[in-house]
């Protein structure tokens, strides 16, 4: 089969490689139709490495996917061969001391799809995976939306591990696919008012067609100070969805004593971070790290199915799977108002 393979930094090729067999007996075979660009795949085409997960080359990336279900092994019974389905690109054991108390996403043993050192990831015609990571969709559900479940599935696992969203005063810095993804369910579970912040325009625009009352872009305006004049009493909760120390400083400011503090974004180099000490202590501020999707998936491909939002907002632009370099080459550029951009296998 054909896979996409970093070789290096920016640069990437087609390579000819041996197709996945299914080797356990839950094992999934899928073929894959589409892949989401993420940020972090980005980093690793760019930089080479995210922290301490450094590429070693040829390598894979891309881990949200949708595809049909070519094989199954002995014991799957949830889907079956012709199933169009979505990609949980989290592998966990199931069996360590995280599994059994409900936390997969941190799991001992974790893999995750295009994570180096873990699994290669879905950049290829085929791939393989268990049976707990293939959620079937409705024919409803586009392959698009199903791919896009991934990184909905974060933000819909941060808006669950903040505060009650009704009534809420609610901040996301950093209007990206991540940004995104809380923005829309935060607004669906009954946030009264949501202000982002975004260096882009474009996404700034999006964001204010998806529910957005005010955005924001802190290279050309004081967005503490405004966000402050719209809000007096400060925001209930902000989520920094960007991994930018100056996003940090603000979300610190523009909370409300008692207020809560969600970490998403990755920062790409950074090994560390700060907090303005002083105002943290005197607000009594709570932080909430927010690791990857936690049994959210299955929820957030229910709420595209009912009609809660639509995802499909984020998609930009798109590319055939030749061109995959292009696709990259794209979203490391954030230009033409770039957001998400979707490779397509067929």
């Amino acid at each position: 089969m054909k896979a996409m393979k970093l070789t290096g930094i920016r640069q990437m090729e087609m390579i000819e490689v041996p197709p996945p067999e299914i080797v356990n007996d839950n094992d999934v075979l899928i073929k894959m139709r589409t892949v989401g660009v993420c940020g972090s795949d980005v980093h690793y085409y760019e930089k080479g490495r995210i922290g301490s997960q450094v590429v070693a080359y040829p390598y894979a990336v891309g881990h949200e996917g949708s595809g049909v279900v070519e094989a199954v092994g002995a014991t799957v019974s949830g889907v079956k061969p012709g199933d169009r389905i979505a990609i949980e690109p989290a592998m966990s054991c199931g069996e360590c001391d995280q599994c059994q108390a409900g936390r997969p996403h941190t799991c001992r043993d974790l893999r995750f799809l295009g994570c180096p050192g873990q699994a290669e990831g879905c950049l290829s015609e085929y791939v393989v995976m268990p049976e707990g990571s293939c959620f079937k969709v409705t024919e409803k559900t586009t392959f698009d939306e199903a791919a896009i479940s991934e990184p909905l599935a974060i933000g819909v696992y941060a808006v669950k591990q903040s505060i009650p969203m009704q009534g809420a005063a609610v901040g996301i810095l950093g209007a990206g696919c991540i940004g995104l993804s809380v923005l829309l369910p935060a607004k669906a579970q009954g946030a009264e008012s949501i202000y982002v912040t975004d260096k882009i325009d474009s996404r700034l625009a999006l964001a204010r067609k998806a529910g957005a009352v005010w955005g924001g872009n802190p290279d050309r305006e004081d967005v503490v100070a405004k966000v402050a004049a719209l809000e007096p009493g400060g925001l209930d909760v902000v989520f920094e969805c960007c991994g930018e120390q100056e996003a940090l400083d603000q979300a610190i400011t523009m909370l409300k004593p008692g207020g809560k503090l969600l970490l998403i974004g990755i920062p790409p180099t950074a090994k560390r971070v700060t907090f303005l000490i002083d105002e943290l202590r005197r607000k009594e501020l709570c932080i909430q790290n927010v690791r990857r999707q936690n049994h959210c998936v299955q929820p957030s491909l229910d709420m595209m199915d009912r009609g809660d939002f639509d995802v499909n907002v984020m998609v930009t632009h798109r590319f055939p799977f030749e061109q995959a370099q292009a696709a990259f080459d794209l979203a490391a550029s954030y230009e033409d108002g770039v957001l998400k951009t979707m490779i397509d296998f067929c």
